[in-house]
């Protein structure tokens, strides 16, 4: 037995030290001031797994016989060759030279948004636009999966989207103050867990504590009884998934029915107002907006719509909105509606009042909030203006030189030549994941650079094998982590892998940049530099002292400046001249003069209900359901899918699905059977978990699962929901992804396969057999 280390390390979901004997992890243990640190941190050992992990330099055999006139259609299919990384390193840096020149930088997409590591120096998405940035420039995108639309809006009509971002009252402040809080979606430590850039403290369940100890009354708006904890003590109201718009429009109805509405609220601080109360008396269309009409969309009940809606303005009530509203087909619309029922309530910037969306959805939403500034290596100037909206890849690859819209403008889809992805995984997230695969055999050339042979990588022609946060050095935190955090190495990097800085460094060396890209800094260097910016920060604009960086890396925590008990809006309303909104009327956005110009029928002027491409208000058969795709509670997205918190939510090799008891009853489904879910799109088979969580005809398939068609079937056999979800844009407006609004089928699936695992591993060995 050796001596075991203690490693300070951080990963999204927390901080925490790796255990480390003889070059082995043996075990973790949380951050000390964690009061509810998260399991996960027990699966990360599983990083030095070789199993899955890409251990050397890989090209394609047909591309490295063809080059860019290979068959993109051989992606996934054919062998790949080992190479050196001398060999590796110039072929990405021979194609960037050769599409820059031939094409423009803009057929270049860089791709992914940095979900691999929590650490602010190799930050492989942040590398990698850097050294672009250095090349001339590249197509990039704008927002994320998790959250596209509902920015989009709170931009337009706050002028902001900082109430979406962490920035909207504080959960301390709503704890104390707040006496009704209407929780639409969900508000659950399984996504308050994770946070991008790390986080020291988790504090959601002790702010859900304090309410419940106040007694405040807690409504939960959501398909899913278990999106609150169980002792929250919450009222549950099961609502038809894709209906809270219609839900905050009748609330907002039926105050101003009985004028209730702060008219003086309306009018000082907020504009088109007139317009959004002719649409909630019905005026404009002739449909009062009341609980009766809500009823009959949303499944609930409209007495206890008609009974709520009084007490919202006799109490100080708080409305929070959970990111996963937005990721559904108008999804615009429920932030939006929800701004239109805060105001009309009139309790925005009071203590424990208004709206604030995304808490829980990451861990840092609602807490303390870093004043200071967050660590980060810059990525530079870009040079270019080309991007799309983050979930358009399909379209941008299928459709060069189309047009499209977003946030009013209209652009062109550039022609793709080159991807580079780097540090995620677009066969987890992107929807559609069919029409994604025949998007993907286009560009002439793509690199990707992870630890993992995901099933990304498999689909690559040029595999970079990079390192995981546990083979090199670096830094947490961000402006939602109350520390900064040292992530120390543990072990050596497994194969031939290189840190993520090392690769591209040796990439722009190969194109000439060097060292404008390294700037003469080593690893180490950055990292003191980076601290150093965030430490001399605090000290000049927050008058907070941080301890220097020697003392900082060998303690492996610093604590930054926090804002604690924040009211969202609190200057506006008091004065909304002085503090005036950037918004086209310097106000709250209630009718909007830019959307009526435009004129789009997917996002009217005014917060609306719009019904969705799919809801089972259009359901056509009994065996139809919703599908909810939410984010697993035992890995973060698709990372440790093999790790034990992981497997531990599998049956039978697979992931869960849940579905409720009379449903299951309906199709001959009993609890542990495979079943298979399909429609249109594509099929995936799953285990079934009968439970009285979830309400009738809704289905709910966590993300995350690894991609394993069974041969050329078509069958996802893990579990993947993105073989079934819908691949088009919330609105012209705001182009966020869709994943929310979809419709499956479900029956019992007889068949044998293999455990998905195992197939995982066998076709593996077939392409990427060294």
């Amino acid at each position: 037995m050796g001596t075991i280390r203690r490693v300070p390390h951080c990963s999204h979901w927390g901080a925490y030290a790796l255990l480390v004997e003889d070059g082995r992890i043996v075990g973790a243990e949380p951050f000390g001031p964690d009061p509810a640190p998260s399991p996960i941190i027990h699966s990360v050992g599983e990083w030095a797994n070789p199993e899955r992990r890409v251990l050397r330099p890989m090209v394609r055999e047909g591309w490295l016989k063809n080059r860019e006139r290979s068959d993109g259609a051989g992606r996934g299919r054919e062998r790949f060759v080992p190479v050196t990384w001398d060999e590796a390193t110039q072929l990405v840096a021979g194609e960037i030279s050769r599409v820059s020149s031939a094409f423009g930088n803009a057929s270049i997409f860089a791709g992914s948004y940095g979900w691999t590591s929590c650490g602010r120096f190799h930050h492989a998405s942040s590398l990698l636009k850097r050294m672009l940035n250095l090349a001339g420039g590249y197509t990039g995108h704008v927002d994320t999966y998790s959250i596209a639309a509902g920015p989009v809006i709170l931009r337009h009509t706050l002028g902001s989207d900082v109430a979406s971002g962490g920035l909207a009252n504080t959960l301390d402040s709503i704890a104390e103050h707040s006496e009704t809080v209407l929780v639409f979606g969900a508000m659950s430590p399984r996504t308050a867990q994770t946070e991008a850039g790390g986080i020291g403290t988790h504090t959601l369940e002790t702010h859900l504590r304090r309410l419940a100890e106040r007694k405040a009354r807690i409504i939960l708006i959501s398909p899913l009884r278990d999106d609150l904890p169980e002792w929250v003590g919450a009222e549950w109201w099961p609502i038809r998934p894709n209906t809270d718009t219609a839900l905050m429009l009748a609330l907002a109805g039926e105050i101003v029915k009985t004028g209730r509405h702060d008219r003086d609220f309306l009018e000082r601080c907020c504009s088109g107002s007139e317009t959004f109360l002719d649409y909630l008396a019905g005026r404009t269309d002739g449909v009062a907006k009341d609980a009766a009409w809500a009823a009959t969309i949303t499944g609930l009940d409209a007495s206890r719509i008609a009974a709520l809606a009084p007490t919202l303005v006799e109490r100080r009530s708080m409305i929070t909105v959970s990111w996963s509203l937005q990721r559904a087909h108008h999804g615009e619309q429920p932030f939006w509606a929800a701004l239109g029922l805060a105001s009309v309530i009139g309790q925005i910037g009071l203590p424990g009042g208004g709206v604030g969306y995304g808490y829980g959805s990451l861990g840092g939403v609602g807490a303390p909030f870093n004043t200071g500034k967050a660590p980060a290596i810059s990525q530079l100037t870009k040079p270019i203006d080309s991007f799309i909206p983050v979930a358009r890849i399909a379209d941008l690859l299928l459709n060069p030189g189309a047009s499209f819209t977003y946030q009013g403008e209209t652009r062109t889809y550039p022609d793709t030549r080159l991807v580079y992805w780097a540090g995620g995984n677009p066969y987890h997230h992107h929807q559609d994941l069919n029409r994604l695969e025949r998007a993907w055999a286009r560009p002439e050339t793509i690199v990707v650079q992870d630890p993992m042979w995901t099933a990304t990588a498999q689909r690559a022609d040029i595999v970079l094998p990079a390192s995981t946060s546990i083979e090199r050095n670096d830094i947490a935190g961000n402006r939602r982590s109350d520390y900064v955090l040292a992530m120390h190495k543990a072990i050596e990097p497994l194969g031939e892998a290189r840190s993520d800085f090392d690769i591209f460094n040796a990439v722009a060396c190969e194109l000439g940049l060097g060292p404008a890209f390294n700037e003469g800094r080593d690893e180490m260097g950055w990292l003191r530099h980076l601290y150093e910016e965030s430490r001399a920060d605090a000290a000049v604009r927050r008058d907070f002292q941080m301890p220097d960086f020697d003392t900082f890396w060998e303690r492996g925590y610093a604590a930054v400046p926090l804002r604690r008990h924040y009211t969202y809006l609190a200057d506006f309303r008091r004065d909304p001249t002085a503090h005036a909104l950037a918004t086209e009327s310097g106000r709250i956005v209630l009718g909007s003069r830019t959307l009526a110009r435009l004129g789009y029928d997917d996002c009217l002027h005014h917060p609306a209900w719009l019904e969705p491409a799919e809801w089972l208000g259009h359901a056509s058969a009994p065996d139809e359901f919703h599908l909810i795709s939410h984010q697993p509670e035992g890995r973060l997205h698709s990372q440790l899918e093999t790790g034990r918190a992981s497997r531990a939510l599998k049956r039978n090799g697979r992931e869960q699905v849940r579905i409720n008891p009379d449903d299951a009853a309906r199709l001959d489904i009993a609890d542990g059977a495979t079943v298979r879910l399909w429609n249109d799109r594509g099929a995936c088979l799953a285990t079934a978990n009968v439970t009285d969580t979830v309400r009738e005809g809704v289905a709910v398939l966590p993300t995350g699962a690894w991609l394993t068609p069974a041969g050329n079937s078509g069958l996802d056999i893990a579990g993947n929901p993105n073989v079934l979800t819908l691949d088009v844009p919330t609105s012209r407006f705001g182009q966020g992804c869709s994943a929310h609004t979809c419709l499956v089928r479900i029956e019992p699936y007889h068949g044998h396969l293999a455990d998905a695992f195992d197939s995982y591993l066998t076709r593996l060995a077939e392409l990427a057999a060294t």
